[in-house]
């Protein structure tokens, strides 16, 4: 049997530029071409125009001072801002600070003052965020922070008009940077404790981004519709570096993900492509409107942050037209894609695996206990190792040095099986896993089974403390509109004979939605949580009835 370990060969080079140099490379090449629509702004951009807006903001920002190193956070919804921020600093060397739009005062305090931001450019105010007021709140405790700017605002407009660095300084600071130098941190969102900056350099995110791009077969005539967030990677990487690599046009269809808007955008911009998390397609499929659309332009795109239920990816391959659809799989501190599957593999490597290594990337699967690589076909943790490796959390060597070993190996924590063909299966989280009276138990293959339930649109286990077996399956379900009420006893004559018995939940509970980050990847430890004060605080029965 051969080890679980595998190398992306390619003969495709990677890229040794820094971001600016790579845009403007696309710019040469397409600069007449579409670069940039964001609907919910009415407002289009060609490359040579994205580009002179780029360099608009470079230079005031020269002007204002800004040093190769210093640290700007960005703090608002999907807008034009966001990405002409994004590549102004990368031009300039300043490191770009992305900032979750639903946190609040504490969390962004948190984040402006371990990352040590000079200055920070937000939205006034989104849905119920007010940004400015939350700022003002902390910022007296923010010694660091020089200067605070508002998109869209009278402000902004002035600044945007104020004195320019000249051309010259801005050729001569892009010509001093190294395509290795740091240039974003992106904080992780942690269960618990604060979240860390995972810190990427031009080098990291240019390429994965491409390669990204490269393996759904881009070409400057696709259209890709990015309903993601910008300050996560699956938006700005993904998405904004992957259509810039190879002179695409990227879209955002609204400030933040709106299934309707999303379907609007993909129909009127005729988009090729199109990006999105399982719940984000469940809640297209889903929407009483969605037969209205046609969606014939579209032909791939990308499902990925959470495990992606099978019978969703299927039925966007034909319902949505995305014959071409690829599952990517990764984390934020490995820039972030390390697996991707391709347009040609089948239909079952499509939905039941998340694909081979990615080019110039290495993973192997490795025993937690022993740390050894496993046979092919067992289970074990996966690690990743490569140019798309983060430098480091930012300024926390320790937790750096816990995740990231000393041969180089980023530790996923994702449990993970592949096959004789190099195809990788995630099985859960090793933190998900449950341990029921010595069984391993992976909620993730239970998952994948009720979906098969006719009324079952979206679910999701975890494992609940008990007495006896230490710990129980209860799974978290929500129903198809007009379906009757599912119960315990429904559930188990569903799995009866069908699945093992210690894979049975004990519980089932129905809900209208689970808690998320506002990437849409489900906090399945909230649940765990509520499924404590549940059992804690109702008879077991009455929860076993939903």
């Amino acid at each position: 049997m051969a080890l679980s370990y595998a190398s992306g060969t390619s003969a495709v080079p990677l890229l040794g530029q820094t971001i600016g140099d790579n845009l403007e490379d696309t710019v040469r090449r397409f600069g007449e071409r579409e670069a940039l629509v964001v609907v919910h702004e009415g407002k289009r951009w060609t490359y040579t125009q994205l580009n002179d807006d780029v360099d608009r903001i470079a230079r005031r920002l020269l002007a204002m001072g800004l040093q190769v190193g210093d640290r700007l956070g960005i703090w608002a919804p999907n807008c034009s801002a966001w990405t002409m921020v994004q590549y102004a600093t990368a031009k300039l060397g300043v490191i770009l600070v992305n900032i979750n739009p639903a946190y609040r005062t504490h969390e962004v305090e948190y984040v402006l003052r371990q990352s040590g931001c000079r200055m920070l450019i937000a939205a006034d105010a989104f849905k119920t965020s007010n940004y400015r007021a939350m700022i003002d709140e902390v910022r007296g405790s923010l010694p660091d922070l020089e200067h605070v700017l508002y998109i869209d605002t009278p402000e902004w407009n002035d600044w945007l008009d104020g004195q320019q660095a000249p051309e010259g300084e801005l050729r001569e600071r892009m010509a001093g940077l190294s395509f290795d130098d740091p240039i974003n941190i992106q904080y992780t969102s942690g269960t618990t404790g604060f979240p860390k900056g995972a810190t990427l350099t031009h080098h990291n995110i240019l390429n994965n981004g491409f390669f990204v791009a490269r393996g759904c077969n881009y070409t400057e005539q696709d259209r890709v519709c990015i309903p993601v967030p910008l300050y996560h990677c699956f938006g700005m990487v993904m998405g904004n570096l992957g259509c810039t690599t190879h002179g695409a046009t990227m879209v955002y269809p609204a400030p933040s993900f709106d299934p309707l808007e999303t379907l609007r955008a993909v129909q009127a911009e005729r988009c090729t492509s199109l990006y999105g998390v399982p719940t984000m397609f469940i809640a297209q499929l889903t929407h009483p409107n969605f037969a209205e659309f046609d969606l014939a332009s579209l032909r791939t795109g990308i499902m990925a942050g959470s495990p992606c239920p099978v019978e969703t990816m299927k039925q966007t391959m034909s319902l949505m037209n995305m014959r071409e659809v690829g599952i990517c799989y990764g984390m934020t501190e490995t820039s972030p894609v390390s697996t991707q599957t391709a347009a040609d593999d089948t239909i079952e490597q499509r939905t039941g695996t998340v694909g081979r290594v990615h080019p110039h990337v290495e993973v192997k699967i490795v025993d937690p206990v022993t740390n050894r690589c496993v046979q092919r076909g067992e289970s074990g943790e996966l690690c990743t190792r490569g140019y798309s490796v983060m430098l480091g959390y930012w300024n926390d060597s320790e937790k750096t040095a816990e995740a990231v070993d000393a041969a180089g190996w980023m530790h996923t924590g994702d449990l993970a099986v592949m096959d004789d063909a190099g195809y990788i299966n995630i099985v859960g989280r090793s933190k998900d896993m449950i341990i029921r009276g010595g069984e391993n138990v992976y909620p993730r293959e239970i998952e994948e089974f009720l979906y098969s339930h006719p009324d079952i649109v979206d679910v999701q286990v975890v494992g609940v403390p008990d007495a006896k077996y230490g710990e129980e399956v209860m799974a978290w379900v929500r129903l198809r509109e007009g379906a009757t009420p599912l119960g315990i006893d429904d559930v188990r004559a569903f799995c009866q004979g069908r699945i093992a018995h210690y894979k049975v939940p004990r519980y089932v509970h129905v809900v209208d939605e689970f808690p998320m980050t506002v990437t849409g990847k489900i906090q399945k430890y909230k649940l765990r949580d509520a499924a404590v004060v549940l059992l804690g605080l109702e008879d077991a029965a009455a929860i076993r009835t939903a």
